[in-house]
């Protein structure tokens, strides 16, 4: 059989590289379930990738190709014929090591806008402050923010700790999860005003944000605030923000009418995931609420802040490496002439 190599590469790629792909999904995240319309398609491409390993099997000449078809398609019938048993199987461990951060990143861009909105807001808040120190009082709206940030961090500093102090840092630690866990559920909800409740509530959480960070700094206490925010802070903020997220999906599902399917068959499609990141985070916010109590509300000399400052450095890179990497498998590239 005589083939023209260039032009059939040419002609089956896009096919291979859209099986490729789909298989990257599927052993990115082995708890999701492919529609009718994906079932087909996928196997449609297994078939097409299979026939086109039999044109070439007999030819010495292209063993690179070859070798990534016999790859391809070996993964493919994997997921075929292997695939329905392993998704019955519920593991906690697969669920949050490949699940959660996989489906993250699937809707990575929405993240992506809705930490832009945040920091944008923060942005904001901080230059706000700055050009008009007296709308402190309207930037934040925590009393126990309210007064003179040298005055607190030496109040809290104070050792032993003065009566009444320890109830007042447990009071307002639950206060500030409460609200932040309030303002997570708001993030998502507001999804369904197409979006713009959604982008406002992150916008207007990160003019709080910076607002409180240049007082703080403008007052020589950012060590103390480092010490204090950072270490539930980092995974805290990232959990408001997948709030955000979830919301932003939401929004696109409402107006993504052009993809012609209802919009019941859409949010069908977006449920499993926002499910899935909905729980991952609330895992977030009891990590968050759990270090806010234990460890950030405690101050030097009891906590030094050097301590305090490196243990959520190493929380926001193994939450960063989390997310982004975690679950990850490497795949072959496409190889052959082209």
């Amino acid at each position: 059989m005589i083939i023209d190599m260039e032009r059939f590469i040419r002609e089956e790629q896009e096919c291979w590289t859209q099986l490729e792909q789909m298989l990257n999904r599927l052993e990115d995240d082995p708890a999701r379930k492919l529609s009718l319309t994906e079932t087909r398609r996928f196997y449609y491409l297994y078939q097409r990738t299979v026939a086109g390993l039999s044109r070439i099997a007999s030819l010495s000449s292209e063993r690179e190709t070859r070798r990534y078809l016999d790859g391809l398609a070996a993964r493919a019938f994997g997921e075929i014929h292997q695939g329905t048993r392993r998704l019955n199987r519920f593991n906690l461990w697969t669920w949050i090591t490949v699940t959660f951060p996989g489906t993250f990143r699937r809707h990575g861009r929405a993240f992506q806008l809705a930490l832009a909105m945040t920091l944008l807001g923060a942005v904001f808040g901080a230059g706000a402050l700055y050009l008009d120190p007296a709308s402190k009082d309207i930037l934040i709206p925590f009393g126990h923010l309210m007064g003179d940030p040298a005055k607190r961090v030496a109040q809290e500093e104070q050792s032993p700790p003065s009566p009444g102090t320890e109830d007042s840092q447990i009071t307002f630690s639950s206060y500030l999860m409460t609200h932040n866990t309030r303002v997570a559920i708001y993030c998502m909800a507001l999804g369904f005003t197409f979006g713009i409740g959604t982008l406002t509530l992150l916008f207007y959480n990160g003019v709080i944000l910076g607002a409180v960070i240049l007082d703080y700094v403008r007052a020589g206490q950012t060590a103390f605030l480092m010490g204090w925010l950072m270490p539930h802070g980092v995974v805290e903020i990232p959990a408001i923000i997948i709030g955000g997220q979830i919301g932003l999906i939401i929004a696109g599902t409402l107006v993504g009418r052009q993809d012609g399917r209802s919009l019941a068959q859409r949010f069908r499609t977006v449920t499993p995931d926002a499910v899935i990141l909905i729980f991952g985070a609330a895992l977030l916010l009891i990590w968050a609420g759990m270090v806010e109590a234990f460890v950030s509300q405690h101050h030097e000399p009891t906590l030094p802040y050097l301590l305090k400052i490196l243990f959520g450095a190493l929380e926001l890179a193994a939450l960063t490496f989390f997310l982004w990497r975690s679950g990850r498998k490497g795949s072959p590239s496409v190889k052959g002439k082209t």
